[in-house]
């Protein structure tokens, strides 16, 4: 069979068959899509696992199917229809088995399976607070800068800022949409999934014009958790459709990466619960790099800031903390509460004061303002 044949009984497949079917999915692998399409409309032997209901369902689908025309009009729209085995598919959907997209509709000139090797998901509540969207556009953007392609479904909220994040940086960034490509949803994000297209890719599994509907958006995460590798969750209720991305993601082998909120928020409880299991928690697009990228590619390290008293070695530094808060003290004194003899501690208190921590008060030593700094300690009281 010719890969032209091929792509056209995918094409016709794609209308017959919803998204994530495994029944048909393990049907089409044991006797090929070719034999599928001729049973669908010659009515032969039907799936196992299908019941008679939902195969006279398929066959009044298969009877409405012109896939010759879907892949005209994808062609009309700047839009290609890819097929497992092409050398642009990307190889870890195969990850899938029989829930892997019978075909993928592509708007955009990059190279899907090129960008897919090197690609994060970002992903989240639609209706998200303000904290969720600052936090989404900057990993869009941080991720972006660091070469990696920014994976969202173009949905309000989370989705929205991680593309925007992306594309602000001038970066890579791909929407996976749960209807035809060549129908932008949500509306209101019309604008936005056009600029994708012309600077990144749009990609979906239902052929031109078809509609999102709620089962598709679900079926629809599990390609973002495939194609990517790992899933960066920024804000999620119980339940979210961002959750089942992240569980597709564990299921597939991929890193689960969660974005902490407070603790109070309802849309950041489903977040914390993945924190709880085996998600890793990040709070930079740097340490979502170090996770998912490759040995070397390291976040900095993370440290409070020096306080020049730190840079004192430890013998100074005993004698400085020797010396009251308030009030002055004798040098015997400050010998004892360092642990070491008289003129050893005088000898530091001159050392300290050079540097500006201590100053002389005739017999007594007292700590100067720079000094009384307070130093950061976990018993510190609220």
């Amino acid at each position: 069979m010719s890969g032209d044949d091929e792509r056209l009984h995918r094409a016709f497949l794609a209308r017959v068959i919803e998204p994530g079917d495994e029944a048909c999915g393990r049907w089409l692998r044991e006797i090929g899509a070719g034999e599928a399409v001729r049973r669908l409309v010659g009515g032969g032997e039907q799936p196992k696992g299908v019941t008679d209901k939902r195969w006279a369902g398929l066959r009044a689908r298969a009877e409405r199917a012109e896939p010759e025309r879907d892949l005209a009009a994808a062609r009309d729209a700047g839009t290609r229809f890819l097929c497992p085995g092409d050398s642009e598919w990307p190889a870890q959907l195969d990850d899938l088995g029989d829930a892997r997209p019978l075909g993928l509709w592509v708007r955009g000139r990059p190279s899907l399976r090129i960008w897919a090797l090197r690609s994060v998901a970002v992903v989240g509540a639609r209706a998200c607070t303000e904290y969720g969207a600052h936090m989404a556009a900057v990993f869009g953007e941080g991720l972006a800068e660091r070469g990696w392609v920014v994976v969202s479904g173009g949905a309000y909220g989370i989705d929205g800022a991680a593309h925007r994040g992306a594309l602000g940086a001038g970066g890579a960034t791909v929407a996976v949409l749960a209807c035809g490509v060549d129908r932008p949803y949500p509306r209101g994000h019309t604008q936005l999934i056009s600029r994708i297209a012309e600077q990144g890719l749009v990609v979906g599994e239902l052929p031109p014009g078809d509609h999102p509907t709620p089962s598709r958006f679900i079926l629809r995460n599990r390609v973002i958790a495939a194609l990517t590798r790992g899933t960066v969750v920024v804000e999620a209720a119980y339940r979210s459709g961002a959750l089942v991305t992240a569980r597709a993601a564990q299921r597939l082998g991929r890193f689960t990466i969660g974005v902490p909120g407070p603790a109070t928020s309802g849309l950041s409880a489903g977040v914390h619960e993945l924190l709880r299991g085996d998600a890793v928690l990040v709070t930079d697009a740097a340490e979502v790099a170090e996770l998912v990228g490759d040995m070397g590619d390291l976040a900095p390290d993370r440290r409070g800031p020096v306080l020049p008293r730190d840079l004192l070695d430890p013998d100074a530094g005993r004698v400085l903390a020797a010396l009251p808060a308030r009030g002055t003290a004798s040098a015997e004194e400050i010998a004892t509460g360092a642990g070491t003899t008289q003129d050893d501690a005088v000898g530091r208190l001159y050392e300290l004061r050079s540097l500006g921590f201590v100053e002389r008060h005739g017999d007594g030593w007292k700590l100067t303002r720079q000094a009384m700094i307070p130093v950061p300690t976990d018993r510190g009281r609220c």
